[in-house]
Order: C-alpha cells, then sequence, then structure tokens
C-alpha cells in the first residue's frame, strides 16, 4: 500500500505519462505516484517488435475499444486498440517515429496553443531524441527515447521505393528533416532492435528512484474535487478502493481516456454530466469534442512467396527468425510495421504533402471492424492516409460508471475534402504498382478486388468507405484553447493538468507518438519552472 499523499498523481502509464513520471520526480523533494489500469510491461511479445501482430488484438494488453456505427463508413463499427500495460499505446503501436511538420504547429498556435510553434516545440524533440543517425542542428543524441533505422532491409523495398521514384516521388533520407516530401525508410522508437517504448525510456529509470510509487491494475474512476479544486483520485487496484491525495493531478489517459475521466468527475457539457447524475465541477462543453484521427485505405497485391515476408515468419522458418532475433537482433523480428513509406501532395499549392504512405513486403488484412487478420498469404500492402483531415467527431462517457466504455463517433469522410483527398490518395498507390520497377513481382491485385474500377472516383469511394480503418491517431479532444489553457492546466479547475495527444488542436501530420512525447517533456517542463 503506498502513501496516500503525493505531489503528482499521474493518471496513465503511456506515452506521456510515463514521461512525466521521470522528469517530475528527477527532483528527489517530489513525491510521484503513476497510475495504471493495465499490467506490467513483462511479456518478450511486447519487446519483440513483431510481437505487435501478436498482441494487437489482444485485451490483456488492449482496451479494445470500439467506435459507432461510422455514418459515412457504411455505418462499421471500428477498432479502436489503446495499450492497456505500462508504456501505454508506445508498447502496442508500429513504433514509426515521426514528428510532424511545421505548419502543424502554426496551427496549434492560431487555435489558441501560444508557446507551441515549431520553434518552441523543437527542443523537446530534440530533449527527447537519442537519433542513431541523423546528427545535425534538427535531432537530438543524448535523449532517453532511442530512434534507429530499419535493421530488416529487402530488396522488395528498395524495388518499391523505385517505383515512387518512377511515379515522380523523389527520395528523402530523413521525414523528420528540413522538408517531409519523399520517399524513405523510417525511423523507429527501437534500441538494437527491440521495441523501445516509454516504459523502456523513461519509467525504467523512474522507478529506480524512492520518491516514485507506480500501482499497475490502477483503475481511476474519478478525480475528488473540494470545489474546483482537484486533491485526489478515487482508484480501485486490483479491485480495491481507495482514495488518494494529490497537490497535483494530471490525466494522461490518452485522447479517449482523459475526456472520459474527465466527464465522470463532473468536467464537461453539463447538460450531458447532469442527465447521467453527475454533479457537476465546471460546465466545460468542448471536453471530448473535436476528435481527429487518420484514416487509412490499402491496396494488396499477390506476389511470388520468395518476396514476401509473411512465409518467413509462419511454419519453421518463424522458429529460424525467432533465433535470429533472440541472438542476433536482426531479421523480419526487428519490422514492427511497415519499414518504408512516403509523404506526398494529391494537388498543387500545399505547404506540405497532405497524405502518408506505409508498405510492407507482407499481407496486411483486416476484418470489416478494422482488427489485423493474420494470412499466410504470399503479398505485399500499401496504405494511404490523410495527413491533416477536416473530419472531426466526439468522445463521451454513456454512463456514469467508469467501466463502460465511451462512445466514439469519429465521423471518418463526413467532408468533401477528405473524400476527395483519399480517392486521390488511393489512385497515387494503384499508380506506383503500376510502374516498370515492379511488375515482375507482382500477381495481381487482390484489394481493391480487381472488379473494382479504380478509374472511377465514385467505385473507388465506395470501396474506401468499406474497407478503410483508423491509423490508430486519436487526438484533440481535450484541445489546448477549449479544453485546456497553453500550460496544459484544466481551465475552470485548479491543480488538475491534461497531458497527453488529446491536448493537440490538431492532429499532426504523421504518426503521434513522437509529437505525444514531446507534449509531455514540454509540460514537465513547464510544471517544474512552476512551485508546487
Amino acid at each position: 500500500m503506498p502513501d496516500l499523499d503525493f505531489d503528482y498523481i499521474i493518471v496513465g502509464a503511456g506515452s506521456a505519462g510515463g514521461v512525466l513520471a521521470n522528469r517530475l520526480s528527477d527532483i528527489p523533494s517530489h513525491r510521484v505516484l503513476i497510475l495504471e489500469a493495465g499490467k506490467r510491461d513483462s511479456n518478450w511479445l511486447i519487446h519483440i517488435p513483431m510481437g505487435v501482430a501478436k498482441i494487437w488484438n489482444q485485451d490483456r494488453f488492449n482496451w479494445s475499444y470500439h467506435s459507432e456505427p461510422e455514418p459515412y463508413m457504411e455505418n462499421r463499427k471500428l477498432y479502436h486498440p489503446r495499450g492497456k500495460v505500462l508504456g501505454g499505446s508506445s508498447s502496442i503501436n508500429g513504433m514509426i517515429y515521426i514528428r510532424g511538420v511545421p505548419i502543424d504547429f502554426a496551427a496549434w498556435v492560431q487555435a489558441g496553443a501560444k508557446g507551441w510553434s515549431w520553434e518552441e516545440v523543437l527542443p523537446y524533440f530534440k530533449k527527447a531524441e537519442a537519433q542513431q543517425t541523423h546528427h545535425d542542428e534538427l535531432h537530438g543524441s543524448d535523449g532517453p527515447l532511442h530512434v534507429e533505422d530499419v535493421r530488416d532491409k529487402r530488396p522488395i523495398q528498395e524495388t518499391f521505393l523505385d517505383a515512387m521514384n518512377e511515379f515522380g516521388i523523389p527520395r528523402n533520407p530523413d521525414f523528420n528533416g528540413s522538408d517531409q516530401a519523399g520517399c524513405g525508410h523510417y525511423q523507429f522508437t527501437q534500441h538494437n532492435g527491440r521495441r523501445w517504448s516509454t516504459a523502456s525510456a523513461y519509467l525504467d529509470e523512474a522507478k529506480k528512484r524512492k520518491n516514485v510509487t507506480i500501482l499497475t491494475h490502477a483503475v481511476t474512476h474519478r478525480i475528488l474535487f473540494e470545489g474546483i479544486k482537484a486533491e485526489g483520485v478515487e482508484v480501485f487496484v486490483k479491485g480495491k478502493k481507495q482514495e488518494i491525495n494529490g497537490r497535483q493531478v494530471i490525466l494522461s489517459g490518452g485522447s479517449i481516456a482523459s475526456p472520459q475521466l474527465l466527464e465522470l468527475s463532473g468536467v464537461g457539457d453539463a447538460d450531458r454530466l447532469q442527465k447521467l447524475g453527475i454533479e457537476v465541477v465546471h460546465n466545460s462543453p468542448d471536453v471530448g469534442e473535436h476528435l481527429q484521427d487518420h484514416l487509412l485505405s490499402k491496396v494488396v497485391f499477390a506476389t511470388a512467396p520468395e518476396v514476401s515476408i509473411n512465409r518467413e515468419v509462419q511454419g519453421w522458418r518463424l522458429g529460424l527468425s525467432s533465433l535470429n532475433w533472440f541472438f542476433r537482433r536482426q531479421g523480419p523480428l526487428t519490422t514492427g510495421s511497415a519499414p518504408i513509406g512516403a509523404f506526398w501532395y494529391t494537388r498543387e499549392g500545399l505547404e506540405a504533402p497532405d497524405v502518408q504512405v506505409h508498405f510492407a513486403s507482407g499481407a496486411t488484412l483486416y476484418n470489416n471492424e478494422g482488427k489485423i487478420q493474420p494470412t499466410d498469404m504470399a503479398a505485399m500492402t500499401a496504405v494511404v492516409n490523410q495527413s491533416r483531415p477536416e473530419s472531426r467527431g466526439s468522445i463521451h462517457i454513456a454512463t456514469a460508471n467508469a467501466v463502460d466504455a465511451p462512445k466514439i463517433h469519429a465521423n471518418y469522410l463526413s467532408t468533401q475534402l477528405d473524400q476527395d483527398t483519399m480517392v486521390k490518395g488511393m489512385r497515387i498507390l494503384i499508380d506506383v504498382f503500376s510502374q516498370p520497377s515492379l511488375e515482375p513481382y507482382l500477381k495481381g491485385r487482390l484489394s481493391p478486388t480487381p472488379d473494382i474500377n479504380c478509374d472511377s472516383d465514385d467505385e473507388l469511394l465506395d470501396y474506401i468507405r468499406g474497407d478503410a480503418s483508423t491509423v490508430y491517431h486519436p487526438t484533440s479532444t481535450c484541445s489546448i484553447g477549449k479544453v485546456v489553457d497553453e500550460n496544459l492546466r484544466v481551465m475552470g479547475t485548479e491543480n488538475l493538468h491534461v497531458v497527453d495527444a488529446s491536448v493537440m488542436p490538431y492532429v499532426v501530420s504523421g504518426n503521434t507518438n513522437a509529437a505525444t512525447i514531446m507534449v509531455a517533456e514540454k509540460a514537465a517542463d513547464q510544471m517544474l519552472t512552476t512551485a508546487i
């Protein structure tokens, strides 16, 4: 049983919470408690990059949320995985390290996030980073977060890059450099071929300190208020209720759990809360609103067996690949998701690319919910997503019970621009697959099926509506300027912060984990300059 009085209570040990626990506990006098609803990250499948294929759909590591029927997506309920383990979603993600582009952060500032321009956030990206390859003014080299190149480079990857060159997309050696546009190899949050989550990068050091307490299997039900002042939390640890006092309460549950906990605690739209019998602490109608997420759709082609990575992770070859990873940290198991990709334009006149491509030399199939399905099919897959969607959704509690999942309405493809961009992005992929470099390796298009006329915008859009799924990048449900101020303090309350992807006014142009870690680094710095 912990000391029940802390300086900082951090709810959630994920991409942001782990950073906060480390940085805030660096001062020995600070007593820091971190609460994680999931378990410890001791399972080896977490640390093997390709292990994500095994744990992705497992409830023991995952909240396994589902959306409500999406009205512009054939009313499908889409799968929304979120990490339920130390490291949070950084323990179950594809590990791709992308920061976004300067215009993303200019939009944040315009939305009310004073102090969050590109020039002001870059030092925190660098502070976090231990970059393996790129050593210049845009990168850090001695941070806790290891960022490494792809270890398992295959000839077909270079062939696909050649095909993108033939289409007109030039090579780019660093998507986190001065220009995001182009094609190339992704960088990964790995260290010597091992997943490098925020649990590895930040929590492993923090938990050695005497002033840090980490509780797993700890489900926070509500924030305890005295008037508008947060004074602690009500938490169930392995089913036993505790009330824990804290001078500062920080929500780092992510874009789904953080607005959920605010509403359960009386911070949200007053009418919504009163209908559920929840006493209103502060009327904040924007809590849970403005949800943004990236949406992907795929192109899959059959290939010869020797081209596809699938055969190396099936049957007796999986045993060889496993030994290669355990003893050498090499081979296909070092790849957790797409090793190569691109950022490109669907129309002229844009300041930055508006679509992102991921390519894998294996078959990636999804069911109707968007859950990844195992297959031994010899194939290669490319997916495209819009970088800066217009569509906005919401996440709100359905009941006053903390164990009930909130209702997720993403509203994907609800604007004409989003529909047009996804259609044009898919057509880029189809054109890339038609380039001469790839012709010797392809044995027929599997998805979209050959009966779909990909020259027809209407047919391609219909395919996307029935095929597309989330890229797992929800943001903006507790946005700066609407729910929290520029210092990430919940407006209308005292001693309460939100620090995670939910505070982003807009989703960044790319994978969101790097930006979430940056947010936590900057937030910790802000808190440490303010006396408790």
